[in-house]
């Protein structure tokens, strides 16, 4: 049988916090979620990695073989994937990955007013794969938004947005101009125990479905905007931070050449 990476990853977090709450928010992900990829691996196995208490996780014989392995399964197919990537595009190209609802526009036009024999490519990043794509090597450089796992990143800060809430039009909250979270006590807040959605636009249609209600970046809910939702502040919500971010071991004289021209052209945004 083939070995899962994505399944092999969440297992390395389980066994390196012992604990799948804390390996689910490592991983930016519900902890259900985790849960049933880690028991999908131990079927696809054949053999129980963990031992699950209530209040903890143990590895089992077999889960500690394949954490010792897993290290290093893990570093060669990342490497692996970043040489074949970096290999097709050549010295002459770059693919910016950005997260929904943050504009790199400013910071593309710049570098290629400085470098016009870079071509560049854009690539749309769901929130749960900003630092896997750059690690895969799908992108040399990502405009994103925390939180996200930094390990083995260089992240530059360049500003923060607002966290708004969405709600559907019809919404008793609706009509309010600015909330707090002891506004929200009660309702349902997807994401997290509630609902998973994979992208934005999915968890806007549960929204806009009556399913619930969302915590969004103010630019998001801005760039999506639409008649049967409406978006309200929320005075006490933490602010999303943005950043720049790229691979800590890549070399490329271009890549850091655009990470400079970018957290000066994106400074402060959006």
């Amino acid at each position: 049988m083939d070995l899962d990476l994505r399944k092999l990853r969440y297992f390395v977090a389980v066994a390196e916090l012992e604990h799948f709450g804390r390996a689910a928010d490592r991983l930016h992900i519900a902890q259900p979620v985790l849960s049933r990829q880690i028991r999908a691996l131990e079927q696809e196995l054949g053999c129980a990695l963990l031992e699950r208490t209530t209040r903890s996780v143990r590895l089992t014989p077999a889960g500690e073989q394949l954490q010792k392995d897993a290290l290093d399964v893990l570093a060669a197919a990342r490497a692996a994937t970043r040489r074949v990537h970096s290999a097709a595009r050549g010295a002459h190209r770059l693919v910016v990955g950005f997260t929904p609802g943050l504009s790199v526009s400013t910071a593309v036009r710049a570098f290629a007013h400085e470098h016009p024999g870079v071509e560049i490519e854009l690539l749309r990043l769901n929130w749960y794969e900003q630092a896997e794509a750059l690690r895969d090597g799908r992108a040399d450089v990502g405009y994103l938004r925390h939180p996200f796992d930094t390990d083995g990143l260089h992240t530059v800060p360049i500003g923060s947005e607002p966290k708004v809430v969405c709600l559907p039009a019809a919404h008793p909250l609706a009509s309010r101009r600015r909330l707090t979270h002891a506004d929200l006590d009660g309702e349902a807040i997807l994401g997290g125990e509630r609902r998973c959605a994979a992208t934005i636009e999915e968890k806007l249609e549960l929204v806009a479905a009556g399913v619930g209600i969302a915590l969004v970046p103010r630019s998001v809910a801005r760039y999506y905007s639409r008649p049967d939702l409406v978006h309200r502040s929320v005075a006490d919500a933490v602010s999303y931070e943005t950043c720049l971010a790229v691979v800590e071991d890549r070399r490329q004289r271009h890549l850091w050449d655009f990470l400079a021209v970018a957290e000066q052209a994106l400074a402060g945004c959006p």
